[in-house]
């Protein structure tokens, strides 16, 4: 099975479950997904970009993650393995690895940050470690792709409105695919 059609078993199988933990968030894990997508096509980002905000958090719908609400689920590592071996490269899946280490940097550099926070998303960020530290900062700022990953945890914040209108999950499908196969082109044969 190719990753296009894991993504779309995963997002049939699981999709139409509550989003967040025990504290549930007003929308489903799929219209999370899809409205983090939007967001994402709306702000003009790049189409990887575009990408990992739909899948940032499909790793929270794999089997294999955590059930017990005390601890860290630590949903943004567990897809990385399926993605990567699909072929998707670092613009797609760092930000993805990066999105929770976004939001614990955000609550340390921006006072209005973590009051905006939903309440499954401060439960959250109590499991993943809290505000950064000094050095984590540094560290997390000189990471390549901490910009895109601070862009898709703003999307991932609004992202949870109920009725919200979007495109159908196969409509990013088909971009995933157009960003496989560009990625499967050498740069050499690639015409700007």
């Amino acid at each position: 099975m190719d990753l296009i059609a894991k993504i779309e078993a995963v997002f049939q199988r699981r999709g139409h479950l509550q989003y967040g933990d025990e504290r549930r968030e007003p929308v489903t894990a799929l219209e999370h997904a899809l409205q983090c997508a939007q967001l994402a096509e709306w702000a003009h980002a790049e189409h990887s970009l575009v990408v990992a905000a739909l899948l940032h958090d499909i790793g929270q719908l794999m089997d294999g993650g955590s059930t017990d609400p005390l601890r860290d689920d630590e949903h943004e590592l567990t897809a990385l393995p399926l993605l990567r071996a699909g072929g998707l490269g670092p613009d797609v899946t760092e930000p993805i690895r990066l999105h929770v280490a976004a939001k614990r940097y955000l609550v340390s550099t921006d006072p209005a940050y973590g009051p905006g926070l939903s309440d499954a998303s401060r439960h959250s960020l109590a499991l993943q470690g809290g505000p950064m530290n000094a050095e984590e900062r540094l560290l997390f700022m000189a990471h390549p792709q901490a910009s895109a990953s601070l862009q898709l945890r703003r999307w991932d914040d609004l992202a949870k409105r109920p009725g919200m209108r979007t495109p159908p999950l196969g409509y990013y499908l088909v971009l995933l695919e157009e960003l496989l196969r560009e990625a499967r082109i050498p740069e050499r044969v690639r015409i700007a």
